[in-house]
């Protein structure tokens, strides 16, 4: 089970886009992750008429290592570190270490 995952709140911690928030769009090969609005870039992309897509400048969200991003918890406002644990019918779950709160529920 990893601490991050496809749809969670993820704040940056560093770099360009430090304090920013966005949702994971993408988990890539377990260091990288994609979250939309963030790490965006200008791409030059070169024309295709046969497929339709027109050429220009286009701005695109880049993946960032996943150890730059930190779960977002909602009733603190910050950035949280995440663990953990089983409950009483053997489901394991994540939780917010600070406030002892299950992620998702």
């Amino acid at each position: 089970m990893q601490k991050i995952k496809h749809g969670d709140e993820v704040i940056v911690i560093v770099g360009k886009d430090k304090g920013k928030l966005g949702k994971v769009v993408k988990i890539i090969d377990d260091r990288k992750v994609l979250v939309e609005g963030i790490n965006t870039v200008k791409k030059h992309q070169r024309g295709n008429p046969n497929i339709g897509v027109s050429g220009g400048i286009i701005s695109k969200d880049m993946p960032v290592d996943i150890s730059n991003v930190a779960l977002f918890n909602p009733k603190t406002k910050k950035a949280d570190r995440v663990g953990f644990r089983i409950l009483e019918d053997g489901k394991k779950v994540r939780y917010f270490k600070s406030t002892d709160d299950v992620v998702g529920l």
